[in-house]
C-alpha cells in the first residue's frame, strides 16, 4: 500500500451528550479529531501507511491526540511537539430540525504557532505517494498557511500527487481572505474536492444548485467542474451533494471530473444520522484510496460515497469502517443485517 500523508490540526472535541443542548449539559463526551486526522485514519484502516503531520503540546492532552491517531494505525512520526495548547471544539449535536452547533476554542494552538522550521519536508514526502490537506489548515493562521505552502513545495518536489478538500469555515475566515490565500495554493492541487458552497466562497465559482430546498441537480455542476479545470489544470474535480432533509436526514451521492468524463454516484438515503461530522473527510478519504487502488474515477467514487453514508452511522470524527465493509455497501448491501 502507498504511504499517504495528511497534514492539519487535531483537536481534542467535547460534545454534549445524547443531543442534549450545551446548557443541559453537566458532562461532555471526549474524543479527537479534525479534517485531514480523520482522513489519516481512513486511509489506515485501508490498509495504508498513513501519516499524519501536525504540532501538538509536549503536556499529556497532547498525548492523547496522538495516542487517539495511533490506536487506529495512523503514524505520527512527524507530529512536532511544542506550543501551550491543543485546539478544542464544542459539539451540541443536532436532531429533526435542530441543526447541530459548532463552538471552536482553538486560538494560538501549537499548529496555528508552527514554523515551517519545525517540519523536515523533504523527509515528510520521501517515498510517499500522495499528500492531502483541506482548506481548514490555512484557514488556522497565517503562520499555519505558510508550513502549508512549503509542504506543497516539498511534495511537488518529490512528484507526490496533491488533493484538497476545500473545507470552507466561515467561523475561521471570511471568503475575501480565503480566496486570496486559497486561489494561489490551487497551482499544487490535482485532485480538488468541494462542495457548492466551498467552490464559491474559497475559489470564486458558483454552480446552478439550491440545497437549501433540497435541490443538487449534478449537471449545474458540469459547467463550474470544467471551468475550474481549465483554470486551475486539476486532474479530477469532486463534489459531495448533500439534501438536507433535517439534522438527522439527508440525501448523500457525489459527482467526478476527469477532463473527459462525468460520473455521478448512486443516491443513499440516511436516516437516521447519527454523527454528519467528518462525513466529508470520510469521502476524501474513501476517493484517495479508490483512484489508488481502481484507476477508475466511477470505482472510487462509488468507494467514496459508500464509506461516507457509513461514517455518518458512527460516533465521532472517524469513519472506523474496513475496505470489506464500504465495498459491500458500494456493491449494493445496505440491509444492515446482523453479520452472524
Amino acid at each position: 500500500m502507498a504511504k499517504i500523508v495528511t497534514m492539519g490540526e487535531i483537536m481534542l472535541r467535547l460534545s454534549s451528550p445524547l443531543n442534549s443542548r450545551f446548557v443541559q449539559s453537566q458532562t461532555f463526551d471526549v474524543c479527537y479529531g479534525g479534517g485531514e486526522a480523520n482522513v489519516a485514519v481512513s486511509l489506515a484502516n485501508y490498509g495504508h501507511d498513513a501519516y499524519f503531520v501536525s504540532k501538538v503540546p509536549t503536556h499529556e492532552i497532547g498525548q492523547c491526540a496522538i495516542n487517539a491517531l495511533r490506536r487506529y494505525g495512523v503514524h505520527t512520526d512527524y507530529v512536532a511537539r511544542g506550543g501551550d495548547r491543543l485546539g478544542i471544539y464544542f459539539l451540541e449535536t443536532g436532531a429533526s430540525m435542530r441543526p447541530s452547533k459548532v463552538v471552536y476554542d482553538r486560538a494560538n494552538s501549537s499548529i496555528a504557532l508552527a514554523n515551517p522550521s519545525d517540519f523536515d519536508f523533504d523527509k515528510i514526502f520521501e517515498g510517499a505517494t500522495w499528500f492531502h490537506w483541506s482548506g481548514i489548515t490555512p484557514a488556522i493562521s497565517d503562520k499555519a498557511a505558510e508550513c502549508l505552502k512549503y509542504a506543497c513545495i516539498a511534495a511537488k518536489k518529490h512528484g507526490v500527487t496533491i488533493s484538497c478538500d476545500l473545507n470552507f469555515r466561515k467561523k475561521l475566515w471570511t471568503s475575501e481572505k480565503a480566496i486570496s490565500i486559497m486561489r494561489p495554493l490551487m497551482e499544487y492541487v490535482d485532485v480538488c474536492i468541494g462542495n457548492e458552497e466551498d467552490a464559491e466562497l474559497c475559489l470564486g465559482f458558483k454552480p446552478n444548485s439550491d440545497v437549501n430546498k433540497g435541490k443538487t441537480d449534478a449537471e449545474g455542476y458540469h459547467k463550474i467542474f470544467e471551468e475550474m479545470l481549465k483554470t486551475f489544470n486539476f486532474k479530477y474535480v469532486v463534489s459531495t451533494l448533500r439534501e438536507s432533509y433535517s439534522a438527522t436526514h439527508n440525501g448523500w451521492k457525489a459527482l467526478i471530473y476527469n477532463g473527459k468524463d462525468f460520473y455521478e454516484s448512486k443516491h443513499y438515503d440516511i436516516e437516521p444520522i447519527i454523527d454528519r461530522v467528518g462525513g466529508g473527510d470520510s469521502f476524501a478519504g474513501g476517493l484517495i484510496h479508490g483512484l489508488l487502488k481502481y484507476n477508475d474515477q466511477g470505482k472510487a467514487l462509488e468507494f467514496a460515497v459508500a464509506a461516507s453514508a457509513l461514517k455518518h452511522t458512527i460516533p465521532g470524527d472517524f469513519n472506523l469502517c474496513s475496505e470489506k465493509e464500504v465495498e459491500s455497501l458500494a456493491g449494493g448491501d445496505a440491509s444492515g443485517r446482523v453479520q452472524r
